[in-house]
Parts: C-alpha cells; structure tokens; sequence
C-alpha cells in the first residue's frame, strides 16, 4: 500500500493530510429504508446480509444483493454484469444510491450507484462523503480511513501560517479547523469555508513568490539607455507611417523602463495587427543609439525571416547593422554572424528561441525582444544574464492574457497593452460556412483568386488519424487540387517539414507563384502576405477561439477587406456556440477573456508553457476574486518585510520556497 501511495506522491504523514479530496458525495437524500418512498431517488446505508448470482443458458446473468440497515431490508439487482459479484461479501457497510420501487413488503433498486463502506462505517451521520484521487492497490474505503488516522494524529501539530489579524479581515477558517473541515465536513457550508481557506493560502503563496521575484529582479542591474529627443527623433524618421496613440502609449512605458538602471520586464499584449512590432522596432533601435546590441527571438523561422525582411525595409536609410541566425543558415554564414556578434560588429540580431540560446555570446546586450513565446519564462531570461547585468527584456503576445492569468502567470511581468488598431487596418467578414453552403464558398474563393487575390486553407491534421476524424492537411491538399481549385497552384505547408523546404513554400507564396496555402496552424502567428485575402478554416471546432482570431489575422493586412469562412460540420452545441461567438466578434480581448472561462488556461497557452507547478485547489476562473484579494495581502506583506525575514513569516516563507523556489529561480530570500 506503501507503493501505491508513493504513486500519489505521498510519502509522509502530512502528504496524507493535505491530499484532499477531489469530490465529494451528497448523502442529504440519505433514508433509512423503513422510510423510503416509492419512486423517489435515495441514498440507502446499510450492510450487506446475502450475495447470489445467477447465470442463464443465454449469457443472460443477474447479480442480487440483500442489505439490512436495522429498519428493514432491500433488495440491489445488476443484469448481465457477473463482475459485480466479485465486489461484495457479507457484513460489508455499503451505501446504495437510486430509484427506489416497492414489490410487496420489499425495496428494491435496479443497477444502484454504489460506494464500499468497508467492514466498519465511520461515516455514519456524515452529510457529505469525501471522494479522494486513487491509485492502482487502493480503494476509496482504504484511502478514506488512512487519512482519517492521518488528520486525527497529525492535524493538532499544524503550525498556523496566517496571522489571527489577517484570518479575521478575510473571515478565513483556521488551519486545524481547516484540515479537518475538508476531509470530513459536517456540511456544504463547512466544507465551502474550509476549501476557501484553502485556495486564499495557495493563490497567497503564489503572489508571496511572485512580488519576491519582482523585487530581486530591480535588484539586478541592466544598463541605462535613455531615449533624448534626438534618438526619438531619428527613430520616428526611419517609420513608414504615424503611429497609433496605443503604439505612442506602449512606447512611453517601454522607453521609461529602459532609461533606468534595473531590467524592464514588460510584456506588449495587442491584438492581432495593432502594431507591436513597430514598438518593439523602436525599442531595439534606442537600445542600439546607446551603443547596445538587441536581439529579437521568434518562434519559428518562417516569422524570424519575415521579421528580417521588414527591417531591411525600414532600416535602407540608416547604419544599424543586423544578421539572421537560424537552424536554416550554412555552417559558414552561421559561424561569420557569431564572430560578429561576439566582437560588437552586429547591432541587431535576429533569430528563432532554441538557436539564440544554444551558442550566441553577445559583445554588450542591452535589449531582447521575444516574439510570441510564452514559454519564455524565468529561467531563459537568466540565461541571457551576464553576472549581475541584465538585458531589460520586452515580451510581445498578440493572444491578450486575460487579468486572473496575468497576475499568476505572468505576474512577474509589467504589462503594455495596445486596444486600437492602425488606420486603415482592413475589416475580416466573417462566415460560419455551412455543408450545404460549401459549394458557394470555394466558389467565392475562386472568384477571389481570378481577382489574384491569394488565400490560407487550415486544417488541424498533417495527415488522417485513424483515432480522429479531424481533417488533415493532406488530405485537404489532395481535394482541393483535385477538385474545387484544381485551376490554380495550390502550396502545402506543416511543421514536419525540414526548415529549408518551409522557407521555399513561403517564398513561393510570397511572390505569388503560390495562389493557395494549404498549412496547419504553423501560419498562426505573424504570418504577413498582405495579398491573402480569404482563409478557410477546417475542423475549426478542434481550435480555441484565440487560435481562431489569430488565423483570422493572417488576411485583411493589405489595402482590401478579408474574408474567413469557418466551415461548420457535425458537433456540439458547445461547439457551435463557440464558433458562432467567433464569427460575431473581432475583438480579440473579448475572445481571449471567453476562451478563458471555456477552456481554461491550459488550452489558451499550452499545458504549462509558464513553467509554474499547477494549482492544486485554486481555480483562476473560478476563484478571481480570492485572487485579487491574496494578491493585495502578498504585496503588502512583501512591501513590510522584503525578504521575509521575521520569524512570524517563516513558515510561509518555507512553502513559498518549496512550492515555487525552483519554477520561479528564487534566490534564499533570507
């Protein structure tokens, strides 16, 4: 039992006491069966006195049981499920949930829910019956009384982390009183109060760590580049147009947090071609006024090579000097850039995330900028760290973080955020493309094509899967040049693909050899032919909606309106809602915020792309405003005692540097 503890990852005494349960059962229609009434769903406990089965020529088998609970007795039945058998013994304490019906003088239940008791019932009275998460080697009956004997030895000896003063403002349940209510509450309202106790010290602990990560990173020192009238002058000359009063926003709080003398650590959230990477373009370009290197990261090649191509535009008139580096490039080439990098020869590099990290050493790096990477976390940012000097680092997102996810987990960056969207900016119409409008549809995008418009077909598959229906990339390809487009020059674009024959499909529809590309999400982010100007989405249900708004950016970057046909087959009503919600907004903050609540933040950014250990009672959807609560007392804390260092913060200081010490790299705050 040992072992199969250890699976749950408890291995001590205390483990035991703070695995709590993941449900529980109501057993407030709980009747002695001398008081049941006919048709009506109840909870019977009782124990059990017979065990038969009974098996015919036919397969056909049913299972009975007779259980008594003092007042009288009922009769359990399954039909062809001789398993079942197997699962009771006589004198076993069981508790018996359905319909109940009257024959003659007796109760009976068909196929009752039914929780094993043991051979004792120390839940007798109880009004809720905790449900644990188990292992292979343990039931629920077993798990419930080892924790039982866990919190009855172990719950008096717990040392209270709260202050009495700050229990009393928030109304918080004690420790002990805590431990106990959770495991075996007297009622809902208990067990509510208790589990609140419990997800204000988590979402508490969290903040702690988060505020102490923000105070050592001003501990640390970058350098200071001023942006003079001057700099902002000759900047601003470089621009192919005005910039929004967003752009000019995000812009003043980027260039404050670079003139002072500790890292900024800000991230420039906006929706999709609102224009951050004009902020960010300004940003390296006063990092390099002040005699500093800037490094931009992009997540995949095809963007790190776009981004290229835009600041050789831009930068025609000036003197900077910059480089590409990816997997991409020859031996040679790669191995000039680093030289030059290292001997301060290259302003401005450009690259994708792994390459950057694996072999640059820079001469002087002031600034770097990560596009698109919420993976970027604590730890990569102290890689780039030189002894105590930092880069100040700039994060940009077009997928707005919504506010619970921000102050969790991004709480250790500031925040930039850019609502409008250039002038001129074209509209995206968008479509729910029903079976029987599909014809239509690719016509309307034939037309567009004779127009010598281009357009994206998106499919979440790179091949057929024989464990899902979802559509394929491949098979997409095959269709379509098959049939509703065989008269134009269809491309095929997924991750798969080597990095060489990815920039040649992009190169291709770039200059519009290729009319039509047919790629997974791989065009997702920053992906710019402005000349795109209708995308197909298929097997849309299988995205989120943020992933779909993005898709949606990829057209009306041009001088002419989109279009974004979302093709709808069979699925849920959940589904469906979802997707008419897309096709009714373009507001890509309102998207972020309802995918949020829908899928979680999981699904929004990737399993744990932040790095920090999941909540394990919290809920940021449910539980916001125990989330501003925690995080206004953690700061206030933090701000009295810094580094938590008087003895009545040690306690928490002990869980905050267990829970988060190495997610979050935090320095002995002692």
């Amino acid at each position: 039992r040992a072992r199969a503890l250890q699976r749950l990852g408890i291995r001590t005494a205390a483990h035991l006491v703070f695995h709590f349960p993941r449900d529980y059962q109501d057993l407030s229609d709980e009747r002695p069966i001398a008081e049941l009434a006919e048709g009506e769903m109840a909870t019977v406990r009782g124990v059990v006195e017979e065990v038969s089965g009974v098996t015919s020529g036919f397969g056909k088998s049913r299972v009975v049981i007779l259980v008594g609970d003092g007042t009288g007795h009922l009769r359990a039945t399954w039909f062809n499920q001789p398993f079942i058998r197997d699962r009771f013994r006589r004198d076993q304490h069981v508790l018996l949930t359905a319909r109940v019906k009257q024959r003659g003088l007796r109760w009976e239940m068909s196929h009752p829910q039914v929780t094993y008791l043991g051979d004792d019932d120390s839940s007798a009275g109880d009004r809720l019956l905790p449900i644990y998460s188990l292992t292979e080697g343990i039931t629920q009956w077993q798990m419930r009384r080892i924790v039982g004997v866990a919190v009855e030895h172990c719950a008096e000896s717990l040392a209270e982390v709260f202050p009495a003063q700050l229990l009393a403002s928030y109304r918080l349940m004690p420790l002990v009183e805590a431990v106990r209510a959770i495991h075996k509450p007297a009622d809902v309202e208990q067990r509510d109060a208790a589990l609140r106790r419990f997800i204000f010290q988590e979402l508490f602990v969290l903040q702690l760590a988060l505020s102490i990560r923000r105070d050592q990173q001003r501990q640390l020192c970058a350098p200071e580049l001023p942006v003079t009238t001057r700099i902002d002058a000759r900047i601003r000359r470089l621009l192919p147009f005005e910039l929004t009063e967003g752009q000019n926003r995000a812009i003043a709080e980027v260039a404050a947090d670079m003139a002072l003398d500790r890292p900024m650590n800000r991230l420039l959230q906006g929706d999709v071609g609102s224009g951050k990477t004009m902020v960010a373009l300004y940003a390296m370009l006063s990092c390099v006024a002040n005699g500093w290197q800037a490094a931009l990261m992009a997540p995949t090649e095809i963007l790190a090579r776009q981004h290229a191509d835009t600041l050789e535009g831009l930068l025609k008139a000036s003197r900077v000097r910059y480089a590409v580096l990816t997997g991409g490039i020859g031996k040679a080439e790669r191995e000039r850039v680093l030289a030059e990098v290292a001997a301060g020869e290259l302003d401005v590099i450009i690259g994708t995330h792994a390459v950057m990290h694996e072999s640059v050493t820079f001469a002087k790096l002031g600034l770097v900028v990560v596009d698109e990477q919420h993976k970027f976390g604590v730890r990569q940012r102290a890689s780039l760290r030189r002894g105590d000097v930092a880069p100040h680092y700039l994060v940009m997102t077009a997928t707005p973080i919504p506010r619970s996810m921000s102050m969790t987990m991004f709480g250790d960056l500031d925040f930039s955020t850019i609502r409008e969207l250039p002038a001129g900016r074209q509209p995206v119409n968008t479509y729910l493309v029903e079976p029987d409008k599909i014809s239509s549809w690719w016509g309307f995008l034939r037309d567009r094509l004779r127009e010598g418009r281009q357009a994206y077909v998106v499919a979440p598959l790179v091949e057929e899967s024989e464990t899902t229906s979802a559509p394929s990339v491949s098979q997409a390809f095959e269709d379509l040049t098959n049939g509703e487009l065989e008269a134009f020059c269809l491309g095929i674009l997924h991750g798969r693909m080597a990095a060489a024959e990815k920039e040649q499909v992009m190169a291709e529809f770039r200059s519009g050899r290729t009319q039509v590309l047919v790629s997974t999400t791989v065009i997702e982010v920053g992906v710019d032919v402005p000349n795109a100007t209708v995308i197909t989405i298929v097997g849309a249900e299988r995205f989120g909606l943020a992933q779909l708004h993005q898709l949606r950016g990829r057209v009306g970057r041009g001088t002419r309106p989109g279009f974004c046909g979302v093709v709808v087959n069979e699925m849920t009503d959940a589904a469906r809602e979802r997707l008419q919600a897309f096709a009714a907004s373009a507001d890509g903050f309102a998207l972020a915020e309802l995918d949020f609540e829908l899928r979680g933040p999981g699904d929004l950014f990737g399993t744990q792309q932040h790095g920090l250990p999941p909540l394990r009672v919290a809920d940021l959807q449910r539980d916001r405003e125990i989330l501003e609560e925690a995080r206004r007392e953690a700061q206030l804390l933090v701000s009295n005692d810094p580094g938590l260092k008087h003895a009545r913060n040690a306690a928490l200081r002990e869980q905050m540097l267990r829970r988060y010490g190495e997610a979050l790299e935090l320095s002995d705050v002692g």
